[in-house]
């Protein structure tokens, strides 16, 4: 009698810990964060559930990622982690490490998120581990191209678009659209950079009716850095603005912050710095806030181009200065690239030929390691506005080249395509 009653007991325990956990869901998405944050934590302080608290916590790191919580979520990943090795399942430790490479993710600890991710694609054999995969793939793709290892991190995403094909997962999609949005915009193949943006603008409205506003704010705000680097500058203002509008709708900081960096990119590039160095201070305090250090490496590089074109070369190189010590400390090689780029122009302009040679290596020593070079015509990547094509081995190569290579090689050539809503893989045989 006493241990049927301690089972019966247990389930109710169960029960009630699941009903709270649904309550603090209704109110996180009828926009009552606050309430929802204080329910959730009021049943990690109770339940003694571990299955229970497992979810609980899951809840906790979602909401506070979108908040831009950063360091929470990553206490949240690890008392989940905890969680899930006392509970001995495969499934909840795949969960429970792809969270943790999340919140390193977020707080721009790229080799960290590569490592956990790499845990959770080691841990096969179950259903919710492969239905996990295509995040875990996504994750690790936005770690590399955060250390500027672009042939990784095409790979990645191309792996978690194919899970995402694979398992019917539109949501998934969306973002790895988002993602590769944000990888071509990196090389400068600003077609592309618009057009997987498009096509996740597109999944939300033909299948996101139920789906958070996050997916369409997301969506508009890849559109308009695609549009600000076509020089579409009102198509950019217009997209920004209706992205804004969600994120501060739903309290997303870290949207709000990218959305002002944006804002002030695009009025510097009207040549407008008084009206783009209040937005990126704006967008500094969010990204400090939050643990966006990269978002900081980016404003840095903005404000020092408003202050080159106010002829301010001494307030440039400090902010020059600042955007390389973080690109460094992230291990963002591209960042760091730029940083040269910007600062070789500028000693030659002051005629400070030793700085210059200095910047000169410095800058070949960049491109050297980031291997951003045509392995057909041998010219640069990512140093203008190119078409790019994408090989199965994920190594990338000019367009033109390819097809110009095309009547002496013998090869396959695959790239994405839209048609019906859907993204096709098309291949064509060069003999």
């Amino acid at each position: 009698m006493n241990i049927f009653m301690s089972h019966l007991v247990a389930e109710m325990g169960q029960d009630q810990t699941k009903q709270q956990i649904e309550k603090g869901l209704k109110l996180y998405q009828s926009n009552q964060t606050e309430k929802a944050l204080d329910v959730w934590t009021k049943v990690l302080e109770k339940t003694s559930d571990p299955g229970g608290k497992f979810r609980v916590l899951g809840c906790l790191i979602t909401a506070h990622s979108e908040m831009g919580k950063y360091k929470q979520m990553l206490k949240y990943a690890l008392a989940q982690i905890d969680t899930a090795r006392e509970m001995e399942d495969p499934d909840y430790l795949t969960e429970g490490y792809l969270n943790l490479a999340r919140s390193n993710e977020k707080l721009c600890d790229y080799q960290k998120t590569v490592s956990y991710c790499k845990t959770c694609l080691d841990m096969q054999g179950t259903t919710v581990s492969l239905q996990l995969n295509g995040q875990v793939c996504l994750s690790m793709g936005n770690a590399f191209l955060g250390l500027s290892v672009f042939q990784k991190a095409l790979e990645s995403y191309e792996k978690a678009l194919r899970y995402a094909h694979n398992n019917d997962d539109k949501m998934l999609e969306c973002r790895v659209c988002c993602s590769l949005g944000n990888f071509y915009v990196h090389l400068k193949d600003y077609e592309k950079a618009l057009f997987f943006p498009c096509k996740a603008a597109e999944l939300v409205n033909d299948y996101g009716k139920g789906w958070s506003l996050k997916y369409r704010a997301m969506s508009q705000y890849h559109m308009s850095v695609a549009y600000r680097k076509l020089d579409r500058l009102p198509d950019a203002m217009e997209c920004c603005e209706e992205s804004m509008k969600i994120a501060l709708q739903h309290g997303d900081r870290p949207l709000q912050a990218l959305c002002l960096l944006n804002f002030a990119d695009i009025h510097r590039c009207r040549k407008d710095a008084d009206k783009a160095f209040p937005r990126y201070e704006s967008a500094m305090c969010i990204m400090t806030e939050i643990g966006n250090r990269l978002g900081q490496a980016q404003i840095y590089l903005g404000v020092a181009k408003c202050w080159l074109l106010q002829k301010d070369l001494d307030k440039a190189q400090e902010s020059l200065h600042r955007a390389e010590e973080l690109a460094e400390e992230l291990g963002n090689k591209l960042c760091t690239l730029k940083v040269c780029c910007l600062s070789e122009g500028m000693f030659r302009s002051r005629g400070q030929g030793e700085q210059l040679r200095q910047q000169v290596v410095k800058l070949l020593q960049c491109v050297e390691e980031l291997e951003l070079y045509c392995g057909m015509c041998g010219e640069s990547i990512g140093e203008r506005d190119q078409q790019l094509q994408a090989l199965p081995c994920s190594h990338i190569f000019h367009l033109k080249s390819v097809l110009r290579s095309s009547r002496l090689l013998s090869f396959r050539l695959i790239a994405v395509s839209a048609n019906n809503g859907q993204l096709l893989v098309t291949e064509w045989r060069f003999q």
